[in-house]
């Protein structure tokens, strides 16, 4: 059986990271953007990361340039973003596409766990995949859902 430890993504240097390095934890996977009207989302995130992170909890970013154009940005330009404008601390990724042919194998195991409200594919960025500490995918959440609300169901898997 296929789960979240049996993928590998670049980071943002491009170093390959398994998954299998967040096993036991609770996870929140996002796809993000540097330009984008949820982009403030990046804050909250932090948030759940500072307050979390001890406990077992890792947010994943998973950068995409899929919607509107809003992550141009190269590795370097995004990375200085994340941590420039919201000191941003949790692993972030190489950019990938969340959809279509192209998109990233772990994204399309996302989608197949748990479908959005108008089917698999992803609509937006931030759109958050929150995961046991099994690697088990128990939650789907869309682009409008703010991270400070995902506080209970976080604690719930802690």
């Amino acid at each position: 059986m296929t789960s979240i430890y049996d993928f590998k993504a670049d980071s943002l240097t491009g170093d390959p990271i398994s998954l299998k390095d967040f096993e036991g934890k609770v996870l929140l996977v996002v796809n993000t953007a540097s330009a984008c009207g949820f982009t403030p989302q990046y804050e909250g995130l932090e948030k759940l990361q500072q307050d979390y992170a001890a406990r077992g909890f890792a947010v994943l970013g998973f950068p995409c340039n899929q919607f509107g154009a809003q992550e141009p940005g190269n590795a370097a330009e995004i990375a200085s973003f994340c941590k420039l404008t919201y000191d941003v601390s949790f692993p972030m990724f190489a950019k990938i596409d969340v959809n279509g042919a192209l998109a990233h194998p772990l994204y399309n195991f996302l989608k197949s766990e748990k479908s959005g409200l108008l089917g698999s594919a992803i609509k937006w960025n931030f759109t958050k995949f929150l995961v046991d500490r099994s690697g088990r995918v128990v939650d789907r959440f869309s682009p409008t859902t703010k991270p400070e609300s995902l506080r209970d169901k976080i604690e719930a898997l802690l």
